[in-house]
């Protein structure tokens, strides 16, 4: 009885492939249909993506803040700064436009200009009454002056809310039903209906109308994710497909490696319909990643066909070669690249989960597509063209093996001294490394609704909504004066933070209520005394309309107040002073035995869940080396071994961070990706070399130096090849509109780039300098196992 993964097991393997070349095809053909009806299972993600767990402190906090007062986000801006806008004919288009909102199904109301009321004292009805700005349309710039007047001037309560008095800057509040702020309907609303109709606006009256709020910003942003999924499985396909074909200048091989890789994405979006997992950001980059991971193996088993066929010019016996000898390499290979992304199943956030899950079952996959399709395609075709096999002797590579050999031979010294500088200078670099908790940091920075939301930021303090709940421990104690005073003077606070707006709750409509009492009077816009407090709350117990006014900010039990403000988009560290500033006002107002008051929000919720990920971020790398160093262990039964091969693959991880701190590339949820994907790709390159190296050992009796050479020259060009590859392959991701993913393809292109050199490089000069006390039958011990056959010594 043979062992698993052992020479006979692959023989068998190799045999039961090769004799079953129709069953297999067609159960590949059956198993592609069947992910295929899963694919209508897949589905866009309507939420923005939430990096916490759920039963994290702040997604709790943010919860119960949901279910006091419902969904927050569902407030789109509609804004119009220009000279020429208080003009009779601009203002009454404006107030129709905002008026032919509120016909659709999914809007709950709109507020604009033409909806404003002023509240008004009925004495003799002991009562205030709403009585609107403008009745039913502007007919005079008499009627403009007495508008601007009366906004600007005497109704602060207003003020930042639908226009910025300083520079007249106007804007339209479209509040959504909070029923759809999280489905599908809000997307095609704000894609079909509101983009379209203020685009025809813009044309028809010459005006700019910048759009932005959290429904606007969350549809778009989710179509450009769309968007680029095609964007990037094409240019995958194109660069590594272009690549392969320059390496082996056949369009056979080529042709065939792109059929594996597109089955391979068919099954990728198989197991997302399968799992009913969402498409987000980062599942959305899976498809892309699985070419480019595949192709490498195609390179590696048709570049050993190729090498066998020009040995010995039997074809069945080469195809049987090919997976009896590198198909545990490979299996091992991918095994370690599946880990990488496997260990962000073991973090508690559901988004990295879903990838990490998704992605290791994809290149688990693609391994098998390869070792499966590869070989039995080419039993069915000719004996390989000379000019096929032309590739393997380019002068070229063989100038840069030899390049490698002298460098080993010759310079380990300076090897040694590169290697270490390096490790230096990155360690000054990560020092500066920051944390971004940008919600649009990553989002495409020149398309037209970013540059919305910086205008707005400019003339209002922000879009993302920021809330603050006050919990008075008893009902009606929010009507309280003591209690309005104390949110009085938080909101001062918020007042002076330049990164936040000017905050809206009760304590507004209470200071509008006694400038309405005092006739309107604008000097009397505050808190009323303790004595006028009596009277004015009569008159607003009359008031039925001040009833709605009360629901956005007040519980129905007036236990719970919310104050709302809204956000810069600032980065964790700014927040994070902030909150400080913050809390240490809220412990000083609010006594803790009387008053619960926590802040929260879904731009809050963002910046929480990015520095949850940093902390994670370390735990996943340390459980992807101690994986991939348990790997090591199986396969060479030596922990010399293991601290030799992890070296050459931490050093890239520190050059790259190091890198991101010069460069100042923030570290956030998509730069966090680098290390665990780069350190499971990069440690194949290891794996390849040193299961080359073992076979040279047997076959030249345990002598070092011959073998490090030999194996240098026999994997130096697959290596040099599935390199260059990766590191094309991921730097299509560079193409990209966000630039978390631009920072994403560049930042795991450059360490693959520096791990290829660091495992021709650094690997051999460790195994040669180290070679006393490493060339040893420990190290040859045969493991459970066995890489490579102990036969098959010829290059």
């Amino acid at each position: 009885m043979f062992k698993l993964f052992t020479t006979d097991f692959w023989d068998v393997i190799a045999r039961l492939i090769l004799r079953n070349k129709i069953i297999i095809l067609v159960s590949i053909v059956i198993v592609t249909f069947l992910f295929s009806t899963k694919w209508e299972n897949m589905r866009f993600s309507n939420t923005e993506a939430n990096l916490l767990p759920d039963d994290h402190e702040v997604n709790i906090t943010y919860n119960n803040f949901l279910k006091i007062f419902g969904e927050e986000g569902n407030l789109i801006i509609l804004g119009v700064k220009d000279s020429t806008f208080f003009t009779v004919e601009k203002i009454n288009t404006w107030n129709k436009l905002a008026d032919s909102f509120k016909d659709y199904q999914e809007v709950e109301t709109v507020v604009s200009i033409k909806d404003l009321q002023k509240l008004i004292k009925d004495s003799d009805n002991q009562k205030f009454k709403l009585q609107p700005f403008i009745k039913d349309s502007i007919t005079s710039l008499s009627q403009i002056d007495t508008l601007q007047e009366e906004l600007f001037k005497k109704y602060p309560f207003y003020d930042n809310f639908l226009f910025n008095s300083k520079t007249k800057t106007v804007r339209t509040a479209i509040y959504l039903k909070k029923d759809i702020v999280n489905t599908s309907a809000r997307k095609n609303f704000v894609l079909n209906e509101l983009v379209k109709k203020i685009e025809t606006f813009e044309t028809t009256n010459s005006l700019d109308v910048r759009v932005s709020g959290m429904p606007y910003v969350r549809s778009l942003n989710a179509q450009n994710i769309v968007d680029e999924i095609g964007k990037f499985v094409g240019a995958a396909l194109l660069v590594t497909s272009l690549i392969f074909f320059l390496f082996f200048r056949s369009f056979r091989a080529t042709f065939i490696s792109l059929i594996v890789v597109s089955i391979g994405v068919m099954w990728t979006l198989g197991i997302i319909g399968a799992l009913n997992y969402e498409i987000t950001v980062l599942t959305a980059l899976i498809p892309p990643l699985i070419i480019v991971i595949g192709i490498p193996n195609c390179i590696f088993l048709i570049n050993k066909y190729q090498h066998e066929v020009k040995l010995h010019g039997n074809k069945v016996k080469s195809l049987q070669r090919v997976i009896t000898k590198i198909g545990n390499a490979t299996l091992m290979t991918n095994v370690t690249t599946a880990s990488g992304f496997a260990t962000f199943i073991l973090t508690e956030s559901k988004l990295l989960k879903e990838f990490g899950i998704v992605a290791s079952l994809s290149i688990l996959a693609i391994f098998i597509l390869c070792l499966l399709i590869i070989p039995i395609i080419y039993t069915f075709l000719p004996y390989p063209k000379e000019r096929h096999l032309e590739h393997l002797n380019k002068r070229w590579i063989g100038g840069f093996v030899n390049w490698m050999e002298r460098m080993v031979k010759q310079r380990r010294i300076t090897i040694y001294f590169t290697a270490v500088i390096l490790l230096i200078v990155s360690m000054i670099g990560i020092y500066q490394i920051r944390i971004s908790g940008s919600l649009i940091e990553d989002m495409p920075q020149n398309s037209e609704f970013v540059n919305d939301i910086r205008f707005f930021e400019k003339e209002f303090n922000g879009i993302m909504p920021l809330e603050f709940v006050i919990d008075t421990k008893r009902k009606k104690g929010v009507m309280k004066l003591s209690t309005l005073k104390r949110m009085d003077e938080l909101e001062n606070l918020i007042v002076e933070i330049p990164e936040l707006s000017k905050p809206i709750s009760v304590v507004s409509l209470v200071k509008y209520s006694k400038q309405a009492y005092y006739n309107g009077n604008p000097k009397f816009y505050q808190l009323p005394t303790s004595q006028e407090n009596s009277f004015i709350l009569s008159y607003a117990k009359n008031s039925t309309s001040n009833v709605n006014l009360l629901e956005n900010f007040v519980d129905s039990t007036g236990q719970y107040a919310r104050i709302t403000t809204f956000m810069k988009d600032i980065g964790t560290d700014k927040m994070e002073r902030i909150e400080e500033d913050i809390q240490t006002k809220v412990n000083k107002v609010f006594p803790k035995e009387r008053f619960n008051v926590t802040m929260t929000g879904k731009a809050l919720v963002f910046q929480k869940g990015t520095k949850y990920l940093v902390k994670n971020l370390a735990v996943s790398l340390s459980l992807a080396i101690i994986l991939i160093a348990l790997f090591m262990a199986y396969m060479f039964r030596s922990g010399r071994m293991i601290i030799v091969s992890l070296i050459p693959n931490l050093l890239p991880l520190l050059v790259t961070a190091g890198l991101m701190g010069y460069l100042g590339v923030p570290i956030k949820p998509s730069t966090i990706l680098v290390f665990s994907i780069a350190f499971g790709i990069s440690v194949d390159d290891t794996i390849h070399f040193l299961a080359k190296y073992r076979q040279e050992l047997q076959a030249n009796h345990w002598k070092i130096k011959v073998s490090v050479y030999g194996a240098l020259r026999e994997t130096g060009v697959s290596m040099f090849y599935t390199s260059i590859v990766l590191f094309f392959g991921f730097s299509v991701f560079t193409i990209s509109n966000f630039g978390g993913t631009v920072a994403l393809g560049a930042l795991v292109s450059a360490t693959l780039l520096f791990a290829m050199l660091s495992n021709l490089l650094l690997l051999p000069s460790l195994l040669l300098s180290l070679e006393r006390n490493i060339a040893n039958k420990e190290v040859l011990r045969e493991p459970s196992i066995n890489i490579i056959p102990k036969e098959d010594e010829e290059a």
